[in-house]
């Protein structure tokens, strides 16, 4: 395995642990603040971060970019994927909620070959399909009946799985700061534009953890943009299976939930794709990918 695809691998199990972190406080958050206002308050901290390393020469590539409008793009569906999927947070739990919305790397396997041209082997198929079993089996998703909720998640998945393939494009011609600068000032005007209408009152405590969720948030999305240059989009797709088993324990350790006998078998399943992963990767000449 190259040493680009190892970094890559290493960023996004690093990142997708922290999105899980920033995922179970944004859950706890949605029963009493709008989603729009914890996203708002998010895109605030993430873009003022971003503005403070990048300052003016990042604004003026920004403008001048040949970029710029598949940036704004896949900024629009990103949102529209994460509003989504937080909205379908308040009614579904946790780790059902992660793996209805893990569809998105069969998605990102999918397109890869046709998209971007990559070879995904007979390896990186199976890690995936691995994987993917090892989250049903672990997360039980039959125990969430169809409803509106559920159809959110499956479709901020879709989108999820399609942004990841933006991703890896435009990381092949721009920096992953500039891919935050358009994320997050596009989060920041929808976002704000519907707080005008449901803002409520925040307390001290809830400020505190708005602003860890924007630490939190902003650190695993530059991991997750970085991991795109370096590793394969099928790789990766493998790789956000990872957040599953952080999931649970994160599930364990503020709501109390239990694993069972099924989680375990499902986690190890999990971690029997990832290690499919690396050595396969191992396995392929560092040119190849």
């Amino acid at each position: 395995m190259s040493e680009s695809s190892s970094l890559g691998i290493a960023l996004g199990v690093f990142a997708y642990g922290l999105f899980s972190a920033h995922d179970a406080a944004i859950k706890w958050l949605v029963d009493t603040l709008p989603v729009w206002q914890v996203l708002f308050f998010r895109s605030v901290t993430v873009l003022t971060a971003v503005l403070a390393i990048g300052n003016r020469p990042l604004i003026e590539r920004a403008v001048t970019s040949p970029l710029r409008w598949a940036l704004t793009g896949r900024a629009v569906l990103m949102l529209i994927a994460w509003i989504c999927y937080f909205t379908a947070a308040r009614t579904i739990p946790l780790a059902q909620l992660i793996s209805l919305y893990f569809a998105a790397p069969l998605v990102v396997t999918l397109l890869a070959a046709p998209l971007l041209g990559e070879h995904v082997t007979i390896w990186r198929w199976a890690a995936v399909l691995i994987g993917f079993v090892g989250v049903m089996l672990a997360s039980d998703p039959w125990g969430v009946s169809a409803s509106v909720a559920t159809l959110l998640v499956l479709i901020a998945a879709a989108i999820w799985g399609y942004g990841i393939i933006l991703m890896r494009m435009i990381a092949r011609r721009e920096t992953s700061m500039m891919q935050m600068l358009f994320t997050n000032t596009v989060f920041l005007v929808g976002t704000g534009i519907a707080c005008l209408f449901t803002w409520q009152p925040t307390s001290a405590g809830q400020l505190l953890l708005l602003f860890g969720i924007g630490v939190s948030g902003g650190l695993a999305q530059y991991c997750v943009f970085e991991a795109a240059r370096h590793a394969p989009a099928s790789v990766m797709a493998t790789v956000e299976y990872s957040g599953l088993i952080w999931a649970f324990i994160l599930g364990f350790a503020i709501w109390g939930d239990i694993p069972t006998p099924a989680v375990w078998a499902g986690a190890g399943l999990i971690c029997l794709a990832g290690v499919l992963l690396v050595f396969s990767e191992r396995r392929r000449a560092p040119s190849a990918s």
